[in-house]
């Protein structure tokens, strides 16, 4: 199934993409993609549906994100060895974790905005992790059974903020608008093999990031099954899981950076793609 979240911001409805493309309208049947609807027997309940039943949504609605916002967003950095490579960077001997704040997300077309003063606003297309079932102290061979499914993030990131102005990443990570989710929850069974996607990101129509989620240092069950020893991860929270080689930053022979009046573009296979407006804050 693919599930998503349609209306103005704040007041998104749950829905269904149908077989044929539509927009099917859930909020008679769950009140959000959240919670308990996320487990595997409130998946099963929305399988269980006749699409053909429920309303379809008319026009071109707002995509928002395919969750309701989270209590935990967690990130993983430098979590392919090929854009460790790129930065200059040693392969981490365990998942580099951090948590983006709460502002950034939204949904996968809305704007992004280049905060003010920054010089240095970067794109990061990075497969997501939607939790399912509620994780603590999960081994790794049991962290599927806590996946709902999978997104797409694009990992907006401030590299002067996150690199050079001391402390942690978080503050070049989290600045609004700078983690767009979605456009929709593909549930766990129709990804054969989360590390076997292509994943790509074009800014103004030129491809800038080309990758697979094989080079991933650290995969999902990994990643699932050591976040939750530091943490409890709760139905809805996302795990974004890091970025392959392309970013501004790693262009040579100088970086190159995001400017108001541009536009990513960025899917992975079988996800879905997000489009974003770059402008001022």
């Amino acid at each position: 199934m693919k599930l998503l979240r349609v209306g103005p911001a704040g007041a998104e409805k749950p829905a269904m993409l149908d077989p044929e493309g539509g927009i099917r309208d859930l909020s008679g049947v769950v009140p959000d993609i959240a919670g308990a609807v996320l487990l595997d027997a409130g998946l099963a309940k929305l399988r269980a549906l006749d699409w053909k039943g429920l309303p379809l949504v008319a026009g071109q609605p707002r995509i928002g994100a395919p969750v309701a916002r989270p209590l935990n967003f967690v990130c993983i950095g430098l979590n392919y060895a090929d854009h460790a490579a790129e930065t200059g960077s040693p392969i981490p001997k365990e998942p580099i974790v951090f948590l983006k704040s709460l502002g950034a997300f939204q949904g996968p077309n809305d704007d992004v905005k280049i905060p003010r003063g920054s010089k240095k606003t970067d794109w990061e297309v990075e497969l997501g992790i939607v939790i399912g079932k509620a994780a603590s102290y999960v081994a790794e061979s049991a962290a599927f059974e806590h996946v709902a499914g999978y997104t797409i993030v694009n990992d907006v990131s401030e590299r002067e903020y996150q690199i050079e102005r001391g402390g942690t990443w978080d503050k070049g990570k989290g600045c609004d608008t700078f983690g767009p989710v979605g456009p929709w929850l593909v549930t766990r069974d129709e990804v054969r093999d989360p590390q076997a996607l292509a994943l790509w990101l074009e800014v103004d129509g030129k491809r800038m990031q080309n990758g697979s989620t094989a080079t991933m240092i650290f995969g999902v069950a990994k990643l699932v099954s050591y976040v939750s020893h530091f943490m409890t991860l709760h139905p809805g929270d996302i795990i974004s899981t890091g970025t392959p080689p392309g970013v501004g930053m790693g262009i040579k022979p100088e970086p190159v950076f995001l400017k108001p009046g541009q536009t990513m573009r960025l899917g992975i296979e079988g996800l879905g793609e997000q489009r974003q407006r770059v402008i001022a804050a």
